[in-house]
């Protein structure tokens, strides 16, 4: 299909016609002689005719070229555009954050993938996340490790690959063996600045009690519900354990509770990928849909005929004018 990006150009289709109308030429009587072989005689003679002793006027060729340059150049003006059939492109309107706490109580070995196997918590942990990351198609994901610090592995990205490959490289300790809470929940929340999108989730894995947070995790969850960020928890340690190896479980269901999300415990495999499916099911996730129509500029093409038509115009004119003065 064929449109105009301006089509207001097309006004000063009669511009000329109203130059002419408004702004006549200037006429000027005076006494003078006609020759009608006046070129002949200045040709004998050897001598250049003076101004106004030659009266110039206009061929139809010379308005038949103006006047379709004219309309060119206008047309030009108006912007042609070539628009292609609709492309529609569907995009997550969410965006998530993972943040897993590899402190080293993270290396105990008491995550059951099966009633008679028993792993270390990060490598039953990955296995399970693997999953949920792959089942996010669409979704923009940022993933976070933490321990007595917290760093950023991934920004904000589609790439989700990416996101699963870093995850895999993950260690127990590589963050420092203490557990950081609220410094995890403090830098996802700047982890998300870098997004306008509404729907925010942070799903919050850990099996321990905070102890090296410089900001508490009930006021960095309180802040995070400020900027309307959804938190899920998910404990996957021993509740019965003592000191830093305990899960802080209350600590854990009062940061998803400040912030509207939900807080889940999981012992084994199987428990942790109903608890990914029951946050699918808790934080659906939005789509928009972006149509557009790929449009291709055509101005060159009316531009490149005004220049083609100007020139053979100039060429036709030189050749009559150069057979005239040999006759």
């Amino acid at each position: 299909m064929m449109t105009l990006g301006f089509p207001w150009a097309l006004v000063l289709l009669p511009l000329p016609l109203l130059v002419l109308w408004l702004v006549p030429p200037h006429r000027e009587r005076v006494p003078a002689l006609r020759f009608p072989f006046f070129r002949r005689i200045v040709d004998s003679a050897g001598t250049t005719p003076g101004p106004g002793s030659v009266v110039l006027s206009r061929s139809a060729l010379q308005m038949i070229v103006a006047g379709l340059i004219w309309v060119l150049l206008v047309l030009a003006l108006a912007r042609p555009e070539r628009v292609g059939e609709p492309v529609e492109m569907s995009r997550a309107g969410r965006d998530v954050v993972l943040a897993i706490d590899i402190s080293g109580s993270m290396d105990a070995k008491d995550f059951a993938t099966s009633p008679e196997t028993k792993v270390q918590r990060l490598a039953g942990v990955r296995t399970v996340v693997d999953g949920f990351i792959a089942g996010r198609s669409g979704d923009r994901m940022a993933l976070i490790v933490f321990g007595s610090k917290a760093y950023v592995q991934s920004p904000l990205t589609e790439d989700l690959q990416t996101i699963s490959e870093l995850l895999g490289q993950t260690e127990v300790g590589m963050a420092g063996p203490h557990t950081a809470l609220g410094d995890a929940i403090g830098l996802s929340i700047r982890t998300f600045e870098a997004s306008d999108i509404v729907q925010r989730l942070l799903i919050l894995l850990s099996d321990g009690t905070d102890t090296a947070s410089r900001m508490s995790p009930i006021n960095a969850s309180q802040i995070a519900a400020d900027k309307d960020i959804e938190i899920y928890t998910i404990g996957v340690g021993d509740p019965n354990a003592a000191g830093e190896d305990k899960v802080d479980l209350t600590t854990l269901k009062d940061i998803a509770a400040r912030t509207g999300g939900a807080y889940f415990y999981a012992q084994d495999a199987d428990g942790l990928t109903q608890v990914y499916d029951r946050i699918d099911a808790l934080a659906p996730r939005e789509t928009e849909t972006l149509s557009y129509r790929p449009r291709q500029a055509l101005a060159f093409i009316p531009l490149g005929i005004a220049a083609l038509i100007g020139c053979v115009g100039l060429l036709a004119l030189s050749f009559g004018r150069h057979r005239r003065r040999r006759v």
